[in-house]
């Protein structure tokens, strides 16, 4: 998943990129259930600057998320730590894994204003250039929520940037499909939904709400696109698609680790990452955010012996019966 990048200072990073655009002269309706997602998009559009309450007092080193669900609460070099210095470690995580949902809403965007131009139907381009909008949105409210609330931000993990970069660059149109809509908002999703019900601020609760409506829609938008597409592909081309959702899971699954905030406190990284590694709470946490990718990589027909083997590894194969649409009605969200 290497990927050609030039350096361009400090505040600007360039990735090279180079796929197919494809004009459609056929605008009727032709993939089935697109058209109905695009007009739910349409009348689902919301405005963060009016309707998120951006006026709530937010005391970032609060327990926004209760602390007995901080990994970190039995490490020793962690407990020896004041009261005002453990509330300062949790507020640095808690702004950790935002950082990599705002880094990763702007790959999301990029993604999106690329499958406008490379999707072969015309309803896929409309829906692209809806879900554009919304992953711009997504962008301003965490940036917004880090900068004036939390007033913290991390740069964007190793291994995020990685398969950031990977979907950007592939020139297949139904890898971006794959690596965006499927893999990284399928785990997207899964994550939102585990912080709006830990998470005790509301204005942080409101604004995960907000983003998991759009996000359930784009999921479903990959999924109503790629349905059926991988059935006659030639085994070396679907092989290609398997190492994919592989590599890709892994790389997924490593990046939720946090260990950055190792170094914000003086702790011996190493140490910091095998403790949120080995710890219960996170283990489940990191197998739940499976929950949704490993059903709708097997609706796509893409769950074969090696994928399955990678998910069995990774202790998530259980997942492949689940339904992510009941998963969304919990949440009190629909995706169509």
């Amino acid at each position: 998943m290497e990927s050609p990048r030039a350096d361009a200072g400090a505040d600007l990073d360039r990735v090279l990129t180079s796929f197919d655009s494809q004009y459609t002269w056929r605008y009727g309706a032709v993939k089935q259930g697109l058209r109905d997602l695009y007009e739910k998009a349409k009348r689902e559009q919301w405005n963060a600057t009016t309707q998120l309450a951006w006026d709530t007092a937010v005391e970032p080193e609060s327990e926004i998320i209760p602390a007995v669900l901080n990994p970190l609460a039995d490490y020793g070099p962690y407990k020896r730590c004041s009261a005002k210095e453990q509330a300062h470690v949790r507020h640095g995580m808690l702004a950790w894994q935002l950082s990599q949902f705002l880094h990763g809403e702007q790959g999301a965007l990029m993604t999106a204003s690329q499958l406008v131009s490379a999707v072969p139907w015309i309803d896929a381009k409309y829906y692209a250039s809806t879900q554009a909008m919304d992953e711009a949105r997504h962008v301003e409210v965490f940036d917004r929520y880090l900068r004036e609330k939390l007033e913290w931000e991390f740069p964007i993990s190793e291994s995020l940037r990685k398969l950031l970069d990977a979907i950007l660059v592939d020139s297949r149109w139904d890898f971006k499909y794959l690596g965006m809509q499927i893999l990284v908002e399928g785990l997207a999703m899964a994550a939102f939904g585990n912080l709006y019900q830990m998470a005790d601020e509301p204005l942080l609760r409101e604004l995960i709400y907000y983003v998991m409506r759009d996000e359930s829609r784009h999921v479903a938008f990959g999924v109503l696109s790629l349905e059926g597409f991988y059935a006659e592909m030639p085994e070396s081309e679907r092989r290609d698609r398997e190492d994919f959702i592989i590599e890709a899971s892994a790389l997924m699954r490593d990046r939720l680790i946090g260990d950055d905030i190792a170094d914000v406190m003086g702790f011996d990284r190493g140490e910091v990452r095998q403790l949120i590694l080995d710890s219960p709470v996170m283990q489940a946490f990191r197998q739940q955010l499976f929950a949704r990718v490993v059903p709708n990589v097997k609706r796509l027909g893409l769950l074969t012996p090696r994928v399955r083997e990678a998910f069995a590894g990774m202790n998530v194969i259980h997942f492949e019966t689940a339904d992510p649409e009941e998963q969304d009605r919990l949440l009190g969200i629909t995706s169509v």
